[in-house]
């Protein structure tokens, strides 16, 4: 029984297929092996994992049953449909062009379907990259390209092992912080966007981490004046963005 949400060309299984997989340089998000399993296969696939930096996860084999019931042997890679971006080679690109930053940093957004219409909105309004976490952010697979209508190809998607770490990189740069959230006092449409600016979401349940929002330079919050106590994060996210282009298409 194949898992509700995982497309056929999100994954990769079976050793073999996946130590080529990682021989020729493909994408690899991370790897499932089973708990237990050991051979002289497993160790190669191992180093080689090791040396391109590529997470390996040890589960049960029911974890693994739940994707494909195919001869997975154990092991299973979930490839990615893009390569990602390092934000530290964008940003100096962006200045180089004299483009003014516009930066969207995702903290743990963890729908697929969010993260494509974020996506799609960034991209239409000119965002030159969005940031996601290594770990705890939706998958970006066959799913999510479709719910971009394509825009996840057309934008620079930047992963990072430490947000904290990067969103200093970004003031360190010369940009804003803007963290969206209920708890502000101030309104998004009362700060000036038209300075070099990246923009933190927070994931759906939780929001923006703590560390993150003591971090931002301004936090912004989005009147709500109906009974829902908050927007649906894609939403919040393009009218973030769009606050942005419309002050600085005023400039």
């Amino acid at each position: 029984m194949k898992n509700r949400g995982i497309n056929n060309d999100d994954f990769l299984f079976g050793t073999r297929a996946v130590i080529e997989a990682i021989k020729k340089r493909k994408t690899i998000d991370k790897i499932l092996v089973k708990k237990g399993l050991r051979n002289e296969l497993i160790s190669e696939l191992t180093d080689l994992a090791k040396t391109d930096g590529i997470a390996i996860q040890y589960v049960p084999i029911e974890k693994i049953n739940r994707i494909t019931r195919k001869n997975h042997q154990g092991v299973l890679a979930f490839v990615s449909p893009i390569e990602f971006d390092n934000i530290e080679n964008v940003i100096p690109a962006i200045y180089e062009k004299g483009g003014t930053p516009l930066l969207l940093v995702l903290d743990q957004i963890t729908d697929v379907r969010n993260f494509g219409a974020i996506t799609r909105s960034a991209e239409c309004a000119g965002v030159q990259a969005i940031v996601i976490p290594e770990k705890g952010m939706a998958r970006i697979g066959a799913d999510a390209v479709k719910t971009s209508a394509g825009a996840i190809h057309n934008i620079p998607i930047c992963k990072t092992n430490n947000l904290y770490h990067t969103v200093r990189f970004l003031q360190e740069s010369g940009i804003q912080i803007v963290a969206a959230t209920e708890k502000a006092q101030k309104l998004f449409t009362e700060t000036d966007m038209k300075m070099p600016l990246a923009i933190v979401m927070g994931s759906e349940d939780t929001g923006i981490s703590s560390q993150l929002l003591k971090l931002a330079d301004e936090q912004l919050k989005i009147p709500i004046l109906g009974k829902i106590e908050s927007l649906n994060v894609s939403v919040s996210a393009a009218l973030m963005i769009y606050e942005a282009v419309r002050q600085r298409n005023q400039a």
